[in-house]
């Protein structure tokens, strides 16, 4: 029983990520004909799956670390028909050495060891025209805070990519109710299944869990923390 998986339930996405704002995204990374797609830190794949049906020519790798996840990827895969067109396999993003028309990090920068490494990392694996769907936290310049574990403001976000030889095709931020319906998901399929497993082994351990993550979106990170999605591209 892994307590994160738990929590992943009834998430769609593993991040503050609207149906809608998938879409948006998936757009702006047109074109897709006969891509091929990597989705670096995939967990369950969905936006990865997502693409493979808009666009039918394309292909995709989902790469992470745990095979619970990658397991409801490939359910999901097989349900949707597009199971021939991916591969999702268990391992470090950080040492993917292929090569893609398109990749996607949300929230996997940590793999790297922080931003401007993962993006040192992906730019010289995009082939010619390539894209790079980065989403990242970033803080509210408007915080004196010193404890959120985010540095980069949104503006300072941006002119890192640029640094690191991006340019920006778009720039989309998770609005209030997206952080929300993710983080409220997030506590509630741990309280769900506490109360459907109230003498399970691991109930004050998921219990804990859920309070101290409560807490610090409650308390500590909501109004201050954003959630920036950045399609990017190889600057010539």
């Amino acid at each position: 029983m892994n307590p994160i998986v738990l929590a992943h339930a009834d998430l769609d996405f593993n991040a503050p990520m609207s149906d809608a704002r998938a879409e948006e995204l998936i757009a702006a990374l047109a074109p897709l004909d006969s891509a091929e797609i990597v989705d670096l830190g995939c967990g369950w794949a969905e936006l990865l799956l997502r693409l493979l049906e808009a666009e039918p020519s394309a292909t995709g790798i989902g790469i992470d670390t745990t095979d619970e996840e990658l397991s409801r990827g490939r359910r999901n895969a097989e349900a949707r028909g597009v199971a021939e067109r991916v591969r999702l396999a268990q391992g470090d993003a950080g040492s993917w050495d292929g090569t893609a028309d398109v990749a996607i990090s949300i929230g996997s920068s940590h793999a790297w060891g922080g931003t401007r490494q993962a993006l040192g990392a992906i730019r010289p694996r995009l082939r010619r025209g390539g894209r790079l769907l980065l989403g990242e936290a970033f803080r509210d310049t408007a915080s004196m805070r010193n404890d959120l574990d985010v540095d980069l403001s949104l503006a300072e976000l941006v002119e890192l990519t640029e640094e690191c030889g991006f340019r920006m095709l778009r720039l989309a931020t998770a609005g209030t109710d997206e952080w929300d319906g993710f983080e409220s998901r997030w506590c509630g399929a741990l309280e769900k299944w506490l109360l459907t497993n109230p003498t399970a082994a691991g109930h004050d351990e998921v219990r804990a869990l859920a309070d101290e993550h409560r807490t610090r979106w409650l308390r500590g990170y909501r109004g201050l923390v954003g959630f920036a999605y950045l399609v990017l591209t190889p600057g010539s």
